[in-house]
């Protein structure tokens, strides 16, 4: 009885570690990016990736709320990637049109 006792509470203890973490710096990550795209004109220069990196951002941050880690990971990764590209092409856009 007490063998089984005991394996239980270790289970339990162990159990307790895996449980997901928040994914802070994800999250983080793809806020700065998403406002860097602000910043960029990218809504203007690049709507259709903005706009992508917006619909990530805002799951991201939904999940996050509901505390599925998993997923707002995932969005948040995706938000930044698409951010990234509406920067970037934002930016080339506006040099473009300088020369």
């Amino acid at each position: 009885m007490t063998k089984i006792l005991c394996l239980l509470i270790l289970v339990l203890i162990s159990a307790c570690g895996l449980t997901t973490t928040r994914p802070k710096l994800e999250m983080s990550m793809a806020q700065v990016a998403f406002m860097a795209a602000k910043e960029s004109q990218a809504d203007i220069k690049a709507p259709g990736l903005f706009r992508k990196a917006e619909y990530y951002y805002l799951k991201a941050k939904s999940s996050y709320k509901r505390k599925y880690f998993n997923k707002a990971q995932q969005y948040a990764l995706l938000s930044k990637k698409y951010s990234e590209r509406a920067e970037y092409v934002a930016i080339r856009k506006k040099t473009l049109e300088n020369l």
